[in-house]
């Protein structure tokens, strides 16, 4: 809905050492390396001279190849060479094993994983791929929509017993567009499934945000080993508008976000790298998601584990940002170009997903004073993401979009300040834009959460004013929204006006702090407070 205006460094190799069987003899030690070759060259020759002369230890016999996976040197000069196998050119799941050295290249110890012997009677498969294939692809339905499929002949041996297996990886389109993919295993012999997972990885990145500084980023490493913008928890994905309208992008829309090395953004304003206004919207969108997690237990907008999708780059110099139902999008615009930046700072993102927690429960309709209700609900539990995520670059506040509309669209103190929003209620309100009337559910929230008169917070002065000259004592913006949200979740409705609110709230607090609870009797003094009663 609209907003106006608004432990050393790991070396990798995957170089083929041995092949076939046994390439030296069981009696090999491990020789001191010619002049020239680097520690870690030498550090992988005498662990595989270990392998041989300790055969039976490591599982390793006829047939079988090493390949280095990977080499770490610690500080002390001790050295682990990770092994990974083949058995007569199969690929060994399951059979990998580190090799522990001194530093004088003796052996010191072994971590193996389940399957330590392998060894098959034949690797030739009873079902083909063509049928294994069509299975999987099968399987994939719901999953992966556009999808083709490649199998592959393997060794499976996770479980600690060597079986031949088919590993068929489909490669399509997930819900929202974006590349998916899914891995299924099946026996070889038999064409039973053993087991079926995502062919992406979790990856965390390092983001150059715009407004929190440099922040961790979750994102998907696909199959190309390239890194993706699609969350791997919570399940959003963003992307790259290309600066089509609103009004024309659907989930299926924009160019998925990916890069090579995990690292994204520049960290500035008016950024010419798409993907710095990504970064904010990413992740700004997992805090939200995290926000309703952890304090009320609510698994993403709808409480079903979906993810949205979330597009930068909307339009020409939209200085806006909304929800779609329709989409199950969020949209974020690039600002006005001069004064504005991108439209994805912490509440921003926090007040359009809140659209979307609004629409999946109470549904307050988009008019009237339920209008404002809508917009007070999106400002105030967009406003505690900030205060959830406690950003030291973007200090928790009662401005809303103080950083992407500087100084500030709306205000919680005085909504009046901005010059269009109502302070208080009166038979007027109704008749106010939605985003002007929620100045006295705003208004409200101040007052329950830090009270009446001036103070200071977090460096920012507020002079909060009541519409009956009383003297209103705060408890606690936590308190205040728990309460909102309690109202908003079970005792609001589509149609719910500002004395219904009052209501909805007083049970709420009733239901979480008891009638004659201090909690109680602050929410009906605010409310008073902003002439509603």
């Amino acid at each position: 809905m609209p907003r106006p205006l608004l432990a050393l460094s790991t070396m990798v190799a995957a170089g083929v050492l041995t092949t076939g069987a046994l390439a030296a003899p069981a009696t090999a030690q491990p020789q001191a390396a010619p002049h020239g070759i680097s520690v870690r060259d030498t550090a992988i020759a005498r662990a595989q001279a270990h392998v041989h002369r300790h055969a039976d230890t490591f599982g390793f016999g006829a047939g079988q190849a090493l390949q280095v996976k990977d080499v770490v040197i610690d500080a002390d000069g001790t050295q682990h060479v990770r092994f990974e196998r083949t058995y007569r050119g199969l690929p060994v799941v399951g059979g990998d094993f580190v090799v522990h050295q001194k530093a004088d290249g003796s052996l010191k110890g072994s971590s193996h994983a389940r399957a330590r012997k392998v060894a098959l009677t034949s690797v030739t498969p009873a079902v083909d791929a063509k049928g294994t294939a069509a299975g999987a692809l099968q399987r994939s339905r719901g999953l992966v929509r556009s999808a083709r499929s490649t199998p592959e002949l393997i060794v499976w041996a996770a479980d600690g017993t060597a079986r031949l297996a088919w590993r068929t990886t489909v490669q399509g389109l997930g819900d929202k567009g974006q590349p998916h993919g899914e891995v299924f295993v099946t026996d070889a012999r038999s064409g039973a499934a053993i087991e079926n997972y995502d062919a992406e990885r979790e990856a965390t990145g390092t983001g150059h945000s715009e407004y929190t500084g440099d922040v961790a980023i979750d994102t998907t490493q696909q199959a190309d080993g390239t890194f993706a913008l699609i969350d791997p928890t919570r399940k959003h994905v963003t992307k790259d508008a290309r600066n089509v309208s609103a009004s024309s992008l659907n989930s299926s829309s924009g160019t998925l976000f990916t890069d090579a090395d995990n690292v994204w953004g520049d960290g500035r304003k008016f950024s010419t790298d798409r993907s710095t206004a990504a970064v904010d919207a990413h992740v700004n969108t997992a805090k939200t998601f995290d926000y309703y997690k952890s304090t009320f237990g609510r698994n993403g907008i709808k409480n079903d584990g979906r993810g949205a999708t979330v597009f930068v780059h909307v339009g020409t110099n939209w200085d806006n940002a909304q929800w779609s139902d329709s989409c199950f999008c969020m949209m974020t615009g690039d600002g006005d170009g001069t004064t504005d930046p991108e439209q994805v700072d912490l509440d921003t993102m926090g007040h359009e997903m809140t659209h979307g927690v609004t629409s999946a429960t109470a549904n307050l309709r988009y008019s009237g004073e339920s209008g404002g209700l809508n917009e007070a609900t999106s400002d105030i539990l967009g406003t505690m993401v900030e205060w959830y995520a406690n950003n030291p670059v973007d200090t928790p506040d009662y401005l809303f979009s103080d950083q992407s509309t500087p100084p500030w669209l709306r205000r919680f103190d005085k909504p009046s300040l901005d010059g269009r929003s109502a302070d208080y209620w009166s038979k007027s309100v109704g008749r106010l834009d939605v985003h002007n009337s929620s100045g006295v559910g705003n208004h409200w929230f101040y007052l329950a959460s830090e009270g009446s008169g001036s103070k200071t917070i977090n460096g920012v002065t507020y002079n909060s004013p009541t519409y009956n000259g009383s003297t209103v004592t705060g408890i606690g913006n936590k308190k205040a929204s728990a309460i909102w949200y309690r109202a908003l979740t079970v005792y609001m409705t589509s149609t719910t006006d500002y004395k219904g609110a009052r209501t909805a709230t007083l049970n709420a607090a009733k239901d979480l702090y008891g009638a004659t609870s201090t909690e109680y009797a602050t929410v009906a003094a605010a409310w008073s407070a902003v002439n509603v009663a």
